[in-house]
C-alpha cells in the first residue's frame, strides 16, 4: 500500500455520493484524503413525488440508513440508496461541509462546477496565512452510481499521477494538458493560497 504525502480533498454539494466514492476509492489506495459537501443540506427523494427526507450536515450517515430504512426499506435499497449511506456510514460518521474546514490540503477535487465556484469563492474569502499554494480542479461528474465509480477512478489516476511529480506546481498544466488530451475531457483549474 503507497502512502503519498499529497493532502487530497474531494468535494460534491452533498459529500454523499461523488465525493465519498472518491473518499472511499483514494483511502483504499493509502492517500490522506478527506471529502466535503458545499450544500446547506441533503435531500433524498421519497417514493411520492412531494414526499423528500432532507437532513442537515449534523445527521449521520448512520442515522440517515436508519430513518429510511424504516421508512420503505425495498424502495431505498432498489434505487441504491441504502447501500450508499452503508458505505459512507464505515468511511465516516457525518457528511462535512468544506466551509467549515481549515484544514490545508495540496488538491482539492470538485465534482461539478457550481461546486468549484463555491470552494474557490471560499478559499478567496479566506485571509491568507500560509501562503501554501493549494490546487482546485473540477471534473464534471453526474451524480449517479456508475458516473461516481468512473470519476473516483479517475481522481485515483491522477493523484497517483501527482504524486510523482518533482515540481507539482510548474508540471501542474502539462500534467493536466495530458489528461486532458487522453480521457477527452477538460477540467477546470486554479491555484488559491492559504
Amino acid at each position: 500500500m503507497e502512502s503519498p504525502s499529497l493532502r487530497v480533498a474531494v468535494v460534491c454539494s452533498s459529500n454523499q455520493n461523488r465525493s465519498m466514492e472518491a473518499h472511499y476509492s483514494l483511502s483504499k489506495r493509502g492517500f490522506n484524503v478527506r471529502s466535503f459537501g458545499t450544500g446547506s443540506c441533503m435531500m433524498f427523494c421519497g417514493p411520492a413525488t412531494k414526499k423528500s427526507n432532507i437532513y442537515d450536515f449534523k445527521t449521520t450517515y448512520e442515522k440517515m440508513y436508519n430513518n429510511l430504512h424504516k421508512k420503505d426499506r425495498d424502495f431505498y435499497t432498489q434505487n441504491g440508496i441504502l447501500h450508499m449511506l452503508d458505505r459512507n456510514r464505515r468511511i465516516k460518521p457525518r457528511p462535512e461541509r468544506f466551509q467549515d474546514c481549515r484544514d490545508q490540503f495540496d488538491l482539492i477535487f470538485t465534482c461539478e462546477e457550481k461546486v468549484y465556484d463555491r470552494v474557490v469563492e471560499e478559499m478567496y474569502s479566506r485571509e491568507q496565512e500560509t501562503c501554501q499554494p493549494v490546487h482546485v480542479i473540477n471534473i464534471d461528474i453526474q451524480d449517479n452510481t456508475e458516473d461516481a465509480t468512473l470519476g473516483a477512478f479517475l481522481i485515483c489516476e491522477m493523484c497517483r499521477c501527482f504524486q510523482y511529480t518533482d515540481d507539482m506546481e510548474n508540471d501542474m498544466d502539462l500534467l493536466l494538458q495530458d489528461f486532458e488530451r487522453r480521457k477527452g475531457r477538460s477540467f477546470l483549474h486554479t491555484v488559491c493560497f492559504y
